[in-house]
Order: structure tokens, then sequence, then C-alpha cells
């Protein structure tokens, strides 16, 4: 099967990431094994998620990995003019929601496994295959826990995340969280004898605002991104029962973009310091009051692999490139080399700014160009790579 072919089946399965995956996996695990490559699959609690992890090649040496992810964001509130779990050619374009982020990729992956089992591949080729990326890179966490203990990890790894076949070396990591504040509650037309959450939540947003502009004007700052420096993002906030009843919690959900010469950990230390002064304020009408933050499980680190690194020189020669770039949106490559080891960077076709829109499309000629990289790959597997 070529790229286009395993791509329109890879698009009919409706793999938004509140559904299962297995059947996609399975069918991509069906595939692999009759080419003769070794599979794996890591199931996740309920049976009805999964990672995949394949070997085409020798079993006993490291080899390179192609990552990308099988889940997908929502349709629903969006205007679609094409059918989004049905592959449609129009002007030179594949839509269908996953063409750009990042089914294309894991389609022309495949397509390279499979000419790959057909060679006499010197070094291995690895496709890891993960569900939950799109809620915070969640399910791939095993894969990484196996990799970590494998006696033989790759070499090197290419993430498919669309950057229009650009090599990109880094993306900022993400510390997501909630803080919770804790008033007393009491009657509105009696509000200065109570505590209002809603009123705690409001300071300390303004905590969140005072440190995102000073990052922005005094902070870190690399000019390879769009936006050059660590944010701060408040992105929800839940309070209230009713309009004459004074709320005694609020839960703001926040995160925190971080540049790689930032610490998200200092940051958040300076957070809970700022959000134990706000407590004090309100701590001689109700003692109980309080502030409490936790991470929640879409955290992930950032990726930082320097120009010089020999995965950075070995893709673009792949490529036939020269420049590299970062990228705005991230990756389970942080995960792959902080906690791993292995050497990554991003490459894969189309643009972000495709990704989670209505009528979500890849260009024939971004895809084209990914089989050329892939297709280079594997000869260069045929020789072996050291």
């Amino acid at each position: 099967m070529n790229t286009i072919e395993i791509l329109d089946r890879l698009i009919a399965y409706d793999t938004v990431s509140a559904n299962p995956n297995l059947d996609l996996i399975e069918w991509c695990a069906e595939l692999i094994k009759d080419a003769g490559g070794d599979v794996t699959l890591i199931p996740d609690a309920t049976g009805k998620k999964a990672n995949l992890f394949a070997t085409i090649g020798p079993r006993d040496q490291s080899g390179v990995m192609l990552s990308g992810h099988t889940d997908v964001v929502p349709v629903e509130g969006q205007a679609w003019t094409k059918p989004p779990f049905e592959l449609t050619l129009d002007d030179g374009k594949y839509f269908g929601r996953g063409t750009c982020d990042m089914k294309g990729f894991v389609a022309a992956a495949l397509s390279a496994a499979l000419t790959a089992a057909q060679s006499d591949l010197k070094t291995p080729l690895h496709l890891a295959l993960s569900y939950d990326e799109e809620i915070g890179c969640i399910g791939v966490r095993s894969l990484v826990d196996m990799l970590a203990d494998a006696p033989f990890k790759p070499k090197f790894c290419i993430v498919g995340e669309p950057t229009s076949m650009q090599v990109a070396v880094g993306h900022k990591g993400k510390m997501a969280a909630k803080a919770t504040m804790i008033g007393r509650e009491g009657h509105s037309a009696l509000a200065p004898m109570a505590v209002n959450a809603i009123h705690m939540g409001v300071d300390f947003v303004n905590v969140l605002r005072d440190l995102q502009d000073r990052l922005a004007q005094k902070g870190a700052q690399d000019d390879d991104y769009s936006v050059p420096y660590t944010t701060i993002h408040v992105g929800k906030i839940n309070a209230g029962v009713a309009l004459n009843i004074v709320p005694n919690t609020c839960e703001v959900l926040f995160e925190i973009r971080s540049l790689a010469q930032d610490d998200p950990d200092a940051l958040m230390d300076e957070i809970r310091a700022q959000a134990d002064a706000i407590v004090a304020q309100y701590q001689p009408i109700a003692p109980e009051a309080a502030i409490t933050i936790e991470r929640t499980a879409n955290t992930y680190p950032g990726l930082s692999t320097p120009e010089e690194a020999a995965v950075v020189q070995f893709v673009k020669s792949l490529l036939g490139a020269n420049d590299t770039m970062k990228v705005a949106f991230g990756t389970e490559g942080g995960l792959f080399s902080e906690q791993v080891g292995i050497p990554t960077v991003v490459c894969g076709p189309g643009s972000m700014e495709q990704g989670h829109k209505p009528d979500e499309f890849v260009s024939v000629d971004q895809l084209a160009k990914c089989d050329d990289m892939l297709a280079n790959l594997v000869a260069r597997l045929k020789d072996g790579i050291d």
C-alpha cells in the first residue's frame, strides 16, 4: 500500500481523543506484521486504546524511530464543507480530520515501513504510534517508559508533526496546573462577612498576568519562536452557584509554556508564594481561606536539540536542507529526548496553520516531500548508519 491508500484508511477511523484508537492501531499492527515487522502493543488501563512500537530490520541494535500520534481533535462546532472522516482530494489538497495533524505523516511512515520490510536493512527502522497526544502527550508515557527500559534505544527520532518539511530543533515545554481558591460562603446581602472565592481567583489571575508582563518585557528571549518569551495563559475558570450566594470555591486552570532558558518549577514557586500572600489578606475573616495549586497530567518538557547535533545533520541530509526552525506547539519529542535520551527533531508534512480547523488539509506536494525524505531514510538504513 502506498501513502495515500494508507491515509485513506487512517482518516476513516474517528480517533478523536475521547474515542478509542484500538481499531486503527490493530489495523496498523496487522499491516506491519504481514510485512514481517516485529510489533508490540501497549494498551491503556481500559483496553480501548494502545500505543504501538514496531521494528523493521535487525532487532538487536539501535535504529531510527519515526514517531506520530493517532488521535485527532474534535470536529463538533466547526463548519466543515468536506466530510471530516473521509479522505477527499480537491485542488491539490487532501482534506480530512488529521490529514495534517498528523495522520499524513503516520501514513507516510507506514508506507516507508512496508518498503523497508522488503529491503535488507543494516540499521533498523522503528515506528512509535501513540494516543492522547492532543490532550497533553498523555498516552505516549507508557511507550516512553518501555523505551527507557529497553536494551537497545533508537539512535535518532523524527517526530512527524507538521513543519512544512523543515527541521525543527525546539519547542517550548508546557506545565499545566489547577489552582483552587477556598473562601467562605454566605448570603450576598452579607458579602463583607464572607470571603468570595471568585475575588480570590481574580487576585490570583492578576498575579499570573503581572508575571506574564514581566516575562514578556524582561524575561529570556528566543527570536526563533513566533512568541519569543515564556507565556502564562489562563484557559478556564469555574466558580459560583447562584447570584445571591457568595461562592466558597473557584478553580482556575492555567499553563506555563516555557523557553529552555526558563525554569517552570521556579516560576511555579513564585506563583505559590504570591498565592500565599493573597490568602493572608483573607484569613482574618476566614481562617480556612486557602489556595492550592496542583499540576495536571497534560504537562510535558520542551525540546531543545543543539544545531550541531548528529540527528539534525542527519535529517538535513535526508531533505537536502540547510536551515532549522522552532515550533510553537508541543510534541512527545521532549519526552523522548529528556526521559529516554534519544536525540530528536520534529519534521513532517503540512503546516499547523491548517491543524485543528474545519476543512483541515495537507497538500499533495507536502506528502510527496515526506515520501521522498523517508525513501532517502530507508536507503540510508540499507547501507547502515553508525
